[in-house]
């Protein structure tokens, strides 16, 4: 039996509502990661692999590139970057995967949003080791707090639908999101327009982390490392309260 036609693939793995849903989807998966994701589930369908070993793969690819960082020089940095693109593709695929074999289930969803935790932690705290320069320190420290930050900010989000669920409402859609207070709106518009946010995903940091590691190389230290870290945990923890106050003031918990 052949491979499956890509358009028929789309329409079942890829729904519109979810690839249109603002906070469904990340934009790397829109730009580019999607087109990569179907061509690569085409093949997968056909074999045995469960979207549960893809969940799991997802996984040891966004610790493994936290780990990575522990590498000196541009190699730890590039492979960090490489494992993180490979922890969006897997985290695509296990999706597509689900929905064509009709496996989704509870515990699939559950490893998928833990992964996501350790992955985003796991980099905080290797750009920590990597700030330290590869020893024990106060680096390491802010590392493990920007870390620790990056799960409250995820947490915050998810315990949304725990909240929900409790209460036997409906998962929340992008309409909830919005604050009820024009002030809080304002200042939440303001802040997506410069979208400094998306710096404490995995994915922008890993770049972001990067392109501190070639300055390291050109500087020949770790300064570059050390303020970028410093930024991340400054808008990280200007972040968690800041999120807490934009969902308390929305209608996601009503």
């Amino acid at each position: 039996m052949g491979a499956p036609v890509l358009e028929e693939l789309r329409e079942v793995c890829q729904p519109r509502a979810k690839m249109e849903s603002r906070n469904g989807e990340h934009w790397a998966g829109r730009l580019y990661m999607r087109r990569i994701s179907l061509r690569t589930t085409r093949h997968l369908v056909r074999t045995p692999v469960t979207p549960d070993q893809l969940t799991w793969t997802m996984v040891v690819c966004g610790v493994a590139s936290g780990a990575a960082l522990m590498i000196p020089g541009l190699t730890g940095a590039v492979l960090a970057v490489v494992l993180m693109q490979l922890f969006l593709l897997f985290d695509c695929v296990d999706g597509e995967v689900a929905r064509w074999k009709g496996q989704n289930s509870a515990a699939g969803i559950y490893v998928d949003r833990l992964g996501a935790y350790l992955a985003d932690a796991a980099l905080m705290a290797g750009a920590g080791y990597r700030a330290a320069e590869f020893g024990a320190g106060g680096w390491l420290s802010v590392g493990i707090a920007t870390a620790l930050g990056v799960v409250l900010l995820k947490a915050s989000t998810d315990l949304v639908d725990v909240a929900r669920a409790r209460r036997g409402l409906t998962v929340a859609d992008d309409e909830s999101t919005r604050p009820r207070s024009e002030g809080v709106a304002t200042v939440r518009r303001i802040a997506a327009a410069f979208r400094i946010h998306r710096v404490t995903n995995g994915i922008e940091a890993s770049l972001v982390l990067l392109v501190a590691a070639i300055a390291d190389t050109v500087t020949g230290g770790v300064e570059p490392t050390r303020w970028v870290l410093g930024a991340l945990a400054v808008i990280t923890w200007v972040m968690v309260p800041a999120h807490l106050l934009s969902i308390l003031s929305s209608s996601r918990l009503r």
